[in-house]
């Protein structure tokens, strides 16, 4: 949940007041928490305008999709994937608005920017917030390289990939054992790989596969698209990234609420952070 502070005390202990995040890193969070949600709100505003996704090149009503969010010949919403389909009547492909009125929409207003149907709107909300994430992104790393924080925070030992140590950890956080004292402020095992992963993986993923999806990066640098099997093909891991980072915020945020969240919250808006106490203490 945060990395290891400035504080060069000798062996703070539960109960301490310590120092746990840097402005840098405060700042880059909650930017980032600002344009992801502006993002995805309007990204599902674009996919309402086609609410389909394919591999390859081409990609249009009769060809077959491999997820589909809409209505069946019944008039229910429906969700399917691949051969599975689920019915969604309510939540998705068929809703009811704040008027009572009944909308046909793979997403419905409440989780869409904005929220009456617009896709010109829904792509300047989207493009601008995207250049804050990418330039966010890029001066993060930059200076986390600079600082440290990659080498002495998330960088995975030898020890740590060992399959006994991850599956101490694995068993550790289903039993809500969460670390104490001064250990609360290292990386574990399973947040390095979280965050090296949103941070390597699923940030850069959906920064590159959206510019393989313009067409002025098709015309300029036609490689792009061509790296990931087409334009489609680029939408549908540009969407796989999207809801990917969803999964990573809702795990974030159970553990926050598990942890503390008064002072995790806290620690991400101050810096400062309580040590927990240890057990018996």
């Amino acid at each position: 949940m945060g990395e290891q502070g400035e504080s060069k005390r000798a062996q703070p202990g539960g109960g301490d007041l310590v120092r746990r995040h840097r402005l840098s890193t405060r700042l880059w969070h909650w930017v980032n928490v600002v344009a992801l949600v502006v993002m995805l709100m309007s990204g599902l505003m674009i996919f309402n305008a086609h609410p389909r996704l394919y591999w390859g090149e081409y990609g249009a009503n009769p060809d077959p999709a491999w997820l589909e969010i809409g209505s069946n010949s019944q008039g229910r919403g429906m969700l399917r994937v691949g051969g599975v389909t689920v019915e969604t009547t309510g939540v998705l492909g068929v809703w009811t608005d704040g008027e009572g009125i009944e909308r046909r929409r793979a997403f419905p207003h409440w989780a869409t920017i904005p929220s009456n149907y617009s896709l010109a709107d829904a792509r300047i909300w989207h493009l601008a917030f995207a250049w804050v994430l990418a330039f966010a992104l890029l001066l993060y790393l930059i200076w986390s390289l600079v600082n440290g924080h990659i080498r002495r925070d998330l960088h995975i030992t030898r020890r740590e990939w060992s399959p006994a140590h991850i599956w101490h950890d694995v068993k550790e956080h289903a039993r809500l054992r969460f670390p104490t004292g001064v250990a609360a402020l290292r990386y574990n095992i399973l947040q390095k790989l979280a965050y090296a992963g949103v941070l390597f993986v699923l940030l850069p993923l959906i920064i590159v596969t959206g510019l393989a999806m313009s067409p002025g990066t098709d015309a300029a640098w036609p490689w792009v698209t061509e790296a990931f099997g087409g334009r489609q093909s680029a939408r549908s891991l540009h969407f796989l990234a999207a809801f990917g980072l969803v999964g990573f915020f809702v795990i974030h945020i159970v553990m926050v609420v598990l942890a503390g969240p008064i002072n995790e919250v806290r620690s991400m808006i101050t810096g400062w952070y309580r040590l927990p106490k240890e057990k018996g203490r």
